[in-house]
This record gives structure tokens, sequence and C-alpha cells, in this order.
């Protein structure tokens, strides 16, 4: 379910609320951004700035593109367990809209990632109107690439992104 409140997107899943990032989720963020561990096949842990600097990216993500990565909250409490969404990326010179998603380690293994990025794609397709969607996936990042394949997605190619061996997964609306 899809609905704006006080003017900031809201999308509804059996037990999110995936909302607009705002200034106000830094703290949220730095749950997932100083944890090495929740942050390993990523390029490093992120400062305070960095989490800053992120929310912005996505602030324009927001204004240029309609879309972004949200906030992802129990529905029931309000309680913060990651970000899920779509972003603008260039894989191998060609721009494509990736779905990404980060959970704080705690809400590992509950099937949240999968029920967020499952909400992320049907948006792209239906909403957005797009025909094709990607995920970009370390690797070494099976969890990631679990969640890739309980969406529907399959092993598009391999690549180079920031001198790290990445496999593209891709899904098509026709797929659907």
């Amino acid at each position: 379910m899809l609905r704006r409140y006080k003017g900031v997107f809201i999308m509804e899943t059996e037990r999110l609320t995936l909302r607009q990032m705002t200034e106000d989720d830094e703290d949220n963020l730095m749950q997932i951004f100083s944890d090495r561990v929740a942050m390993q096949y990523y390029t490093s842990t992120k400062t305070r700035e960095q989490a800053k600097n992120w929310i912005q990216w996505n602030a324009r993500n927001y204004e240029e593109h309609g879309v972004g990565l949200w906030i992802c909250e129990w529905k029931d409490t309000g309680e913060f367990v990651g970000q899920c969404g779509i972003v603008p990326q260039l894989v191998d010179e060609q721009p494509e809209m990736e779905i990404g998603y980060l959970f704080v380690r705690a809400y590992w293994g509950r099937g949240l990632a999968t029920e967020a990025a499952l909400a992320a794609k049907q948006h792209g397709f239906t909403a957005m109107g797009r025909n094709r969607l990607i995920s970009m996936i370390y690797k070494p990042n099976l969890p990631s690439i679990q969640v890739a394949k309980r969406i529907g997605m399959s092993l598009e190619k391999e690549t180079r992104i920031n001198n790290r061996e990445t496999f593209i997964f891709s899904v098509h609306a026709k797929n659907d």
C-alpha cells in the first residue's frame, strides 16, 4: 500500500512501514553504518558525517528521481530495522535503477529484507513503470544474493565496481 503522510512517501508491507529518510534518521542509520559486521560487504563503515551525506544523497534522489532508499520500521512499533529502496546507479557506464537493502544486524534472518525488496520491486514496476530493475551485489555477499533470488532476480553478469568483483542480478517486469 502506497500513501503520503505529511508530504512524506510511505509504503506499507505486512510487517513494515517504508518512508523517506530525513535528517532525523542519522542515529538510526549509524546502527548499521557503525557495525563492522553489517557493513562487511561494503567498502567500509561510515562516520556520522558520511551518514549525513548519505541522507542528503537520498534526498536528492527523491527530488530528482522520485525514489531513493527508504527507512524501514516495524509497522506496529515504529522501531528502525533498516533501509531499502530504489536508487539510480551506473553499471558499465549504463544508467540503471537498483533495488538496495541494508538492515540492522539484530533483524537479520527474519525475511525483512525480502519483504521490503519485494515492495520496492512492485513499486518500481507499477508506480515507476520500469521494465527492469537490478541489484549490485559484492560477490561474497551470499545473504544478499539469496534476497535477490527470492524476489525473482537472476544473475545477469559479473563486473567490477569500486574495484570489487560484483554480481549484477536483474528482474524484468514481464517476469513479475
